[in-house]
């Protein structure tokens, strides 16, 4: 079987290899035969009915400095696709819900993963809420009252914007701590949207585990440690990966959420759970792929296209 995948993306040349798992589910994709194509979303079009991109041909490698080659653009019905990789960073804006609603149109005979109408409806840190016995007290709010009152109930919390990435914008402010009223000032300025409140977890300082599953079964996990001055276990920020295995409290987690993941057609799905409460269920454009590997995991890009290859059969 050889298919032709269209990888929607930020630009293949502005990605760290080492740890992007774009890049890797590309080159395995490669490895199998399949046809590769690249477009970034704004080149993505919806013109009476039909939804094109003016993509390129794509061929990868493991080189750090000269991982990739594009071909000339053509202006390709998307419908010509066997798969869409759904695949650009957020913020989860209204740049990123449109592309949805144009993937939508081709989408499931062109198969996208993933599901973007179900992408569009299951915001990573709402989603979470729906299974508000495995997660930390949360608070989705503008209210600085809200937030207050809070603080108080609980000391420590951590505050960030609702449908930010990549640790951007993430505060973890003490029961003392005294820019309370200057930090949702500077939210309300900067975000039209409520943010998100949660009771800081002192277990982060063990690590920030990213769980990865496919088709609502874990495949695997690596374990994200902050560096001493940091409360964000985010890899860009200092992060330090090590290797890690399962808890059964965790699986206890992924059983519970499986069913919901399955359903909502999620192949690829990356959560975050910290002391056993999960904080977010990622769904855009989860990552880990590469560190889950390099430190003996399973290689989860074949698994990945395994489970793709039998959806297209």
């Amino acid at each position: 079987m050889s298919l032709k995948i269209a990888v929607q993306m930020d630009h293949v040349s502005t990605v760290n290899i080492a740890g992007d798992t774009s890049f890797a589910l590309s080159l395995e994709a490669q490895r199998r035969g399949h046809k590769l194509f690249h477009y970034t979303p704004d080149r993505l079009s919806l013109r009476d009915g039909k939804v094109f991109a003016r993509i390129e041909e794509m061929t990868v490698r493991d080189q750090k400095g000269d991982h990739a080659t594009l071909g000339e653009e053509v202006r390709t019905d998307l419908s010509e696709m066997d798969v869409i990789l759904l695949r650009q960073d957020p913020p989860f804006d209204m740049n990123y819900i449109t592309t949805t609603h144009m993937l939508e149109r081709i989408h499931p005979k062109t198969l996208v993963v993933n599901d973007p109408a179900w992408v569009r409806n299951s915001p990573e840190k709402i989603f979470v809420t729906e299974f508000p016995d495995l997660m930390p007290e949360t608070l989705i709010t503008k209210d600085p009252l809200e937030v207050a009152a809070f603080r108080k109930e609980f000391g420590d919390i951590i505050i960030k914007p609702l449908y930010g990435n990549g640790g951007a914008g993430v505060f973890h402010l003490g029961d003392a701590d005294r820019n309370l009223s200057s930090l949702l000032e500077m939210f309300g300025q900067m975000f039209r949207e409520p943010f998100i409140v949660q009771r800081y977890l002192k277990d982060v300082r063990k690590g920030d585990k990213r769980i990865i599953l496919i088709d609502g079964e874990p495949v695997g996990a690596i374990n994200r440690v902050p560096a001493d001055l940091e409360s964000r276990s985010n890899m860009h920020v200092g992060g330090r990966a090590e290797k890690t295995e399962l808890t059964n409290q965790e699986r206890e987690i992924c059983s519970r959420i499986g069913p919901s993941l399955k359903q909502r057609g999620f192949v690829l799905v990356g959560i975050d759970v910290i002391g056993g409460f999960m904080t977010e269920i990622n769904v855009t454009s989860p990552t880990g792929v590469r560190e889950v590997k390099r430190f003996g995991g399973a290689d989860i890009a074949a698994l990945f296209w395994d489970a793709i290859e039998a959806k297209r059969t």
